[in-house]
Parts: C-alpha cells; sequence; structure tokens
C-alpha cells in the first residue's frame, strides 16, 4: 500500500470510522468482485458508510482525488458491474440496509439502498401488502442494486420490471451533489423525470441513497400450472390461449434438459412420466373456483389442440412451491458447471423462431457444447446457458463463448430485441452493447455520463467508455 493509499484509508476512517473501512485480503476479494467469474478482483480499499452524509463526502473525497469508486450492494451481478479490477474504491451499502417509513394510505415504503429484496417482501406482507420483484437472488440481492440495473424476474408479466415501482429516490452524483428526485409523487408533470436515468445506469450516473417503492395488493392463492411441450412454437399458442381468457402472473419455460439437472442435483421427483422438450409454468391467481374451471378448460383445449401433452395443477401452496423450484433451482444447479449465460430478449412472438435459430447456430458451430434454456418467455426474456465441458480450461471456454456471443447477438440484432434483458451491461455486455443500441444512441449516453459524472469515477469501465 503506497502513501497516496495510505492517506486515502485516513480520510475514509474520519469520514465513516475506522471499523467502516477494510483492506484485508479476505474483504478486497469479497466486496470486490460480483457473482461474474470472469474478472480478478483488485479493489484499493472498502468503505461502508451508514448514511447518506458520509455516502456524499466520501464522493466529494473521491472526486477531489480523483478516485474511481465502484457501487456494492449484494454482488449477485451476472455482467459485472459490480467488479473492482483496478485499485478502486469500492463503497458497500451493507450498513445503510434499514426501512425507514410506511405509508399505508398512500401505500409506499421508504427504503435504504442496502436493504435485501426479501426483507421488503417480507415487510409488504407484514403489512397484508405485496412487493411484487421477485428472482431467484431475492435472499441476498438488495434493493439498490435492483434499481441500478433495473431487475426484471418471474413475474414481469403481470407487474412490470423494477422500474415500475420507484416513485422516488435520493442520489448521490458524481460531483456529490444529492437530488431528490419525484418525492413520491403518482403525478408529476414538471419536465425531465430524472429518476428513470438512474434507473439502469449500473451506479455510472451516481449512487442510490434512498428509494420510496410502491406496494399492492397480495395475490389470491396463487396456483401453479405446469404442462409439457414438445415444440417451442407451440408455448405462443399456449401463451395466447391463457392470456385471453385468464390474467397471468407468470408464464415461464425450461427444457428437459435444466430440469433434469435440478432433478439430480435436489432429489426431486419428476412431475411427468414421460419427457417432453420443453416445459411451461403458468401461475395465476385463484381468487374463485372459477378461476380453477377456467384453467382446466384451457388445459383440455391445449391437449386437444397438440400443443401440449401432459399437465399438472397445484393443490397446495407447498405444492406450488414444488412446482416453481424445478424452474428457480436451475441457475443454482448448474452453477457448479461455470455457465456461459446470455440474458437476452425478443418480442414474445418470436422467441420460438429466436430460439430455434440460436440453438441451431451455437450447436454447429460448437457441437461439444450442452446448452441449457430457461426463462420468462412471456415477456420475451430467454436465459441461454453454456455449459463448459469438463475437460476445458476455462480460460479457453470463455474465449470460444466470446465467439458464439458475437453470433447470438448478431442474431439479436436481426430480431430487433436486447442483448440483456434484465441483467445489466457493466463489462461483460459493454463491448456488445452497439448490437442492442446505435451509434447515436451511444454519444448520448455518454453525454449524460459526462453531466452526471464529469470526471468519470463512478463506476468507470461499467456500460459506456468516455
Amino acid at each position: 500500500m503506497n502513501s497516496n493509499t495510505m492517506g486515502l484509508i485516513d480520510q475514509l476512517a474520519g469520514i465513516v470510522g475506522v471499523d467502516a473501512v477494510k483492506t484485508g485480503s479476505a474483504d478486497l476479494n469479497h466486496f470486490g468482485k460480483d457473482w461474474t467469474k470472469v474478472y480478478v478482483p483488485d479493489p484499493a480499499a472498502i468503505v461502508f458508510p451508514s448514511n447518506i452524509e458520509q455516502v456524499q463526502d466520501i464522493v466529494k473525497l473521491a472526486h477531489k482525488r480523483e478516485v474511481a469508486l465502484v457501487p456494492s450492494g449484494g454482488r449477485t451481478g451476472l455482467s459485472g458491474g459490480a467488479v473492482a479490477e483496478k485499485q478502486e474504491l469500492v463503497v458497500s451499502f451493507d450498513r445503510m440496509n434499514k426501512i425507514l417509513s410506511f405509508d399505508a394510505v398512500d401505500r409506499q415504503v421508504v427504503c435504504q439502498p442496502g436493504v435485501i429484496t426479501e426483507q421488503l417482501q417480507e415487510f409488504a406482507t407484514n403489512k397484508d401488502l405485496f412487493y411484487p420483484i421477485d428472482f431467484a437472488s431475492s435472499g441476498s440481492s438488495q434493493l439498490g442494486g435492483n434499481v441500478a440495473t433495473n431487475a426484471g424476474g418471474i413475474k414481469v408479466i403481470r407487474y412490470g420490471m423494477t422500474r415500475n415501482w420507484i416513485l422516488g429516490m435520493k442520489v448521490v452524483t458524481g460531483t456529490g451533489e444529492v437530488l431528490d428526485l419525484n418525492r413520491g409523487l403518482t403525478k408529476n408533470a414538471t419536465g425531465y423525470d430524472f429518476r428513470h436515468l438512474f434507473i439502469g445506469s449500473e451506479g455510472t450516473l451516481g449512487f442510490i441513497v434512498e428509494l420510496t417503492l410502491a406496494l399492492c395488493s397480495k395475490p389470491n392463492d396463487p396456483t401453479v400450472l405446469l404442462l409439457s411441450v414438445e415444440r417451442m412454437v407451440e408455448t405462443m399458442e399456449v401463451l395466447k390461449a391463457f392470456q385471453n381468457r385468464m390474467e397471468l402472473t407468470a408464464f415461464e419455460f425450461f427444457s428437459d434438459k435444466a430440469m433434469q439437472y435440478v432433478i439430480e442435483e435436489k432429489g426431486l421427483q419428476r412431475p411427468f412420466e414421460l419427457a417432453s422438450e420443453f416445459y411451461v409454468l403458468i401461475e395465476f391467481e385463484k381468487v374463485a373456483e372459477q378461476d380453477i374451471k377456467d384453467a382446466i378448460e384451457l388445459f383440455e383445449h391445449c391437449l386437444e389442440q397438440g400443443w401440449i401433452s401432459d399437465g399438472i395443477i397445484s393443490q397446495s401452496a407447498g405444492q406450488a412451491d414444488s412446482l416453481w423450484r424445478l424452474r428457480e433451482d436451475i441457475s443454482e444447479t448448474i452453477s457448479k458447471f461455470t455457465p456461459y449465460k446470455n440474458d437476452i430478449s425478443v418480442k414474445a412472438s418470436q422467441v420460438p423462431s429466436f430460439l430455434e435459430a440460436s440453438e441451431a447456430l451455437v450447436s454447429e458451430a460448437y457441437p461439444d457444447f450442452e446448452i441449457i434454456w430457461f426463462g420468462h418467455i412471456g415477456d420475451g426474456n430467454l436465459h441461454l446457458n453454456i455449459l463448459k465441458p469438463a475437460n476445458l480450461a476455462v480460460e479457453d471456454f470463455y474465449k470460444r463463448c466470446d465467439e458464439v456471443s458475437e453470433r447470438v447477438f448478431d442474431l439479436v440484432r436481426k430480431f430487433g430485441g436486447s442483448i440483456s434483458a434484465e441483467h445489466g451491461i457493466g463489462m461483460l455486455k459493454k463491448p456488445y452493447l452497439h448490437y442492442s443500441r446505435g451509434a447515436v444512441e451511444l454519444d448520448y449516453m455518454k453525454a449524460i455520463k459526462q453531466v452526471f459524472d464529469p470526471q468519470n469515477i463512478m463506476n468507470p469501465g461499467k456500460l459506456v467508455d468516455l
């Protein structure tokens, strides 16, 4: 540690206290990375502010000394957005983890950015309300990170993305200024809404230090229907049939290969006697018995049309949870195979054609790679996972997968889709951003960053380069 870094550590300790600055190798490694395994973390130090004023002082100090800052939440990101690999100062929001206030009339809750997603979900439940943004990492992801990447999850088809639930936020910009955006208002027609610039900005414009979120009514008896589907194109017929008659909470899909890994790892039973190529998981609310009758009639209609071959409907909350595990446990189960992940989206109607084209592309180019598909098919979001062969070195695997990505993203562009549906850009996808954004758009993005972060100290190297 050089004298310049030592001086910075002393100044940071003066802001947050000695115990809130960490420089040990274990802390640097832990807080300097996210769930991506591509980059080697190398931060200068980790600092843990407890309030907005401390964040301001940290940013002002970094601005004065031209020190790069990297935000750290639950570090569950999959694009390298929270990685510090160039002696940056990591700002962890672990200590800013309080729910500050709740208003039952407005159905609003004010939270610090370090609140765990599941913590807010449980708080809402205790108030007989519901926070609908949900995904596999809800038990460890933090709200600030969810907003910074505009996280989606399994219920987007009904409730939308994180963006839809942000009624206000406070942010600290790259110059240390605090902006109080929208203040929880439902209607506010006073010009540019900067709130939406910071949602999905991955900490490159400033740090989110407070959030005002909306809550809604709890779903009534969520019920799950799992269907066997042989051909992907038929999932769209199933989606259309169900959506025309019922309001769905979720419409997910996964391949038989994906489910098989979950069954073997978790010791679960296969839901059907005969295997199918794909499975569709539908969730809906059972408000009345008529909802079950409608679901059964739709199931029979899909069966008669030959779109599905079998199905099962949950009879209890426990059984619904068990069926969800077949989908939700996929990421955790295949993680031991060092999967190369692509999180892409096209219009829902184009999913079957896109999936068929991409699988043919990858299989032809790399027949020794195993492909695992799953995703939120109801909103057009697909997760393409390529599993590393046991005899292939990680470096060689990633190099070959990068070549795959170029070709898959070219296909995404032809379909008018997005190279990142819900995981953000970070460092991993930055070289490919031009597949989804035009040159003029990229120039405007850089110009916006320069306004809020003129010295390029806020999570530099992520999303866009100045």
